[in-house]
């Protein structure tokens, strides 16, 4: 029974206690509200209880922290180069999607992840395009143009959100003329990057979709550290150049045998031992390239010919 039950009297009215009572709780709630919860006041509306706002701050600013670290191929740069680099990076915002460069554009910049990840595609006359290749902050977008050619070979788009930093095409190309330790980073990374188009080309040809699909979400994974991955079954057939039908059937079987989870446009990897088990070898051929490109061989680019 209602507080205002208990105080009614024979004729349903309320009694002259609860009109007081009601009178200063009204009092109350219109008065201007100060700074600071004190003692006796009424808890904070439902949704926001200060364990929710720890909860909630921690996992912003992980991610915050997560996209603020430095690109390796930026710290991997010589101190004089990296010095004359760093006043000249500029910040840039991306949504989940956006297309960086088309197939054949102009570059004047060069990208390079601090926490996103960009996808390489081919595109095909018919409109129809397949990813190749992805970036994160082990690489960069544009090194390229930055050496020969100022056009992109592929269209370049969002594929996770994060920082980026991008840089003018002209100084990196001060650099690698005028470095021998940039032309060899640089160079190092581009047959990286290469060795990763050629194994993803092997792969979309002789593997099976549940194959390709463990070795794409291993990628991600490391890219996005851990994090739950943004996509649909109809992105996933058309990165990998994939039956639609395929894809879900193949993310049937990986969630039933708990490898992964999917709901509403979301996947997250819930066993990456068994993960990299039922992947093909590519993604491990892959790794291994891209964790040794920081060491390039001192031969990789001859300043003078013997």
């Amino acid at each position: 029974m209602s507080e205002q039950g208990r105080c009614c009297g024979a004729a349903g009215e309320p009694c002259v206690r609860e009109l007081v009572s009601n009178f200063a709780q009204t009092c109350r709630s219109r008065a201007p509200k100060k700074r600071g919860r004190r003692r006796g006041q009424p808890p904070l509306r439902r949704g926001l209880r200060p364990s929710s706002w720890l909860v909630s701050f921690g996992m912003i600013k992980a991610q915050t922290d997560r996209d603020l670290r430095s690109n390796q191929l930026l710290d991997a740069l010589a101190p004089d180069s990296r010095g004359r680099i760093e006043p000249h990076l500029e910040p840039v915002d991306f949504k989940l999607g956006a297309v960086v460069c088309e197939a054949g554009g102009h570059l004047r910049h060069a990208y390079f992840p601090r926490g996103s990840v960009l996808s390489l595609l081919t595109v095909l006359e018919n409109g129809d395009a397949i990813e190749t290749a992805n970036i994160g902050r082990e690489g960069a977008f544009g090194l390229f143009a930055a050496m020969y050619s100022r056009a992109s070979f592929n269209r370049c788009i969002v594929q996770l959100e994060g920082h980026t930093v991008r840089c003018p095409i002209e100084l990196l190309q001060h650099e690698f003329d005028s470095s021998e330790h940039v032309r060899n980073l640089l160079v190092s990374y581009s047959e990286t990057l290469l060795s990763q188009v050629q194994q993803t080309v092997a792969c979309n040809a002789m593997h099976s979709t549940e194959e390709r699909i463990c070795r794409w979400l291993l990628m991600m994974h490391d890219r996005a550290e851990g994090a739950v991955l943004p996509y649909t079954h109809e992105f996933l057939s058309q990165i990998l150049g994939a039956n639609r039908k395929s894809v879900t059937l193949a993310a049937q079987s990986m969630q039933a045998a708990g490898l992964i989870s999917y709901r509403r446009g979301t996947i997250q990897v819930l066993d990456r031992p068994g993960l990299e088990k039922a992947s093909c070898e590519c993604y491990a051929i892959v790794k291994q390239r891209f964790d040794a490109f920081l060491q390039p061989p001192t031969t990789a680019v001859r300043s003078q010919l013997q």
